[in-house]
């Protein structure tokens, strides 16, 4: 396993730098690195050229000659000057955190569009970096009007950099097009959408699991799920049709971050369009751990970024059965649940349906027994409160959209 030492710039408020370098050393780990030191730098402390103050400077230079290191991981994002004065005095290569997110998504990526945005990404973080990783060369400025050799070597880069990336956005846009094609189809077919978002590792995906095993529909393509940071990255959508409910479309989305690369929410944007035109968002959160607000906050800046901030909201306060904390009031709508143990499940459910469905009318229908098709139908999409037998006629009590009301408006009572 290689080894590597993480430093840390305190600029946040008290006790939080503990917090990004935990989840730093959890990013790490996730790729098979083990931490062995970590260094924390004042942000008063700081130097522009190389991120640290000399003095930290000197003490990180000492541990890595007394100590088998491989990498240095900065929780910051650094310029591409700062990475080259860096490797100069360290002669180690050094990775920021942006750099790390990346590296972990490439990784992670299994669909064809996911590695496609995984690149763009990539390209996006390289193109002004390029000159850090070009320092061998000793001649970076020829004569006036002339380019030496290094120069050339980065203009043919950059220039093959945006081709690539050109390149790459044009077969997402095709993407695109068809996903936009098949959510057309489900929006005519007058379903309601809800979208899955959270910090990674809340529980997003055992939430669509968890209501996917509880719904009518074929149970073979559930969700993978791992206890680790940024276990899926595709997007995915299930049919939801729970008993007696109207059914919905669930999409679960990629896991949130702090300070996510803004390289990969720009590659992924046609991605997370899912939400954006979504009726009701279910935001998961990790209620068990120690800075969940700051999660929350997180991922709202996320979400006002891809202009979904105004879409209604149901906060799901996850893993209650690994704390006691009392729910904020300030977030509502809210139900408190373990997923991992099923509590509160029938609750959460009452409160999609009730948020999903709350401009729906109840209806009463009496249809023919040889309509079996409009019986069918409105056990499909409606919500249904009881079902009795007239004569040779089938009375059917539900709660129905304006849609499907205009649809059957012939069979009312």
């Amino acid at each position: 396993m290689k080894k590597t030492i993480i430093v840390g710039i305190d600029h946040y408020k008290k006790g939080v730098l503990a917090y990004y370098v935990e989840e730093l050393n959890n990013l790490a780990y996730s790729l098979g690195i083990e931490i062995v030191h970590t260094f924390s730098q004042s942000a008063e402390m700081t130097n522009p050229a190389t991120k640290v103050g000399k003095g930290k400077l000197t003490e990180i230079t000492q541990y890595t000659q007394n100590h088998p290191v491989d990498y240095v991981i900065f929780n910051d994002e650094l310029t591409n000057s700062q990475i080259r004065n860096l490797e100069e005095a360290l002669d180690l290569p050094v990775i920021d955190r942006t750099l790390l997110i990346l590296e972990i998504f490439a990784q992670r990526a299994k669909t064809k569009e996911a590695m496609l945005q995984v690149e763009v990404a990539q390209l996006k973080y390289l193109k002004p970096r390029l000159s850090a990783m070009r320092a061998s060369f000793e001649q970076q400025q020829g004569g006036i009007g002339q380019k030496g050799p290094g120069e050339k070597k980065l203009e043919l880069d950059r220039r093959k950099i945006e081709h690539d990336i050109n390149k790459l956005d044009k077969q997402l846009k095709a993407m695109t097009k068809v996903r936009k094609a098949n959510r057309s189809l489900r929006q005519n077919k007058t379903i309601k959408n809800v979208a899955i978002v959270g910090y990674t590792n809340a529980g997003k995906s055992t939430l669509l699991n968890t209501l996917y095993d509880l719904s009518d529909a074929n149970k073979k393509d559930a969700l993978h799920v791992q206890d680790r940071l940024f276990a899926t990255l595709e997007t995915s959508t299930r049919r939801i049709k729970l008993k007696d409910k109207k059914p919905f479309t669930l999409t679960d989305t990629i896991g949130f971050i702090s300070q996510l690369p803004h390289e990969l929410i720009d590659s992924f944007k046609a991605t997370l369009e899912e939400i954006t035109e979504a009726d009701l968002l279910l935001h998961v959160v990790d209620f068990s751990h120690p800075y969940y607000l700051d999660q929350i906050h997180t991922t709202e800046q996320v979400l006002s970024e891809l202009g979904a901030d105004q879409i209604e909201t149901l906060y799901i306060f996850n893993k209650i059965d690994r704390t006691d904390a009392i729910l904020p009031e300030i977030y509502k709508p809210s139900v408190k649940v373990s997923l991992k143990e099923n509590t509160n499940i029938d609750h959460l459910i009452n409160q999609i349906t009730h948020l999903l469905f709350k401009s729906d009318t109840t209806v009463i229908y009496l249809i023919p027994q040889n309509k079996g098709d409009i019986i069918n139908y409105l056990n499909e999409n409606a919500e249904i409160i009881n079902t009795s037998y007239e004569n040779n006629s089938v009375k059917i009590k539900a709660k129905v959209d304006i849609a499907i009301k205009n649809k059957l408006k012939h069979y009312e009572v």
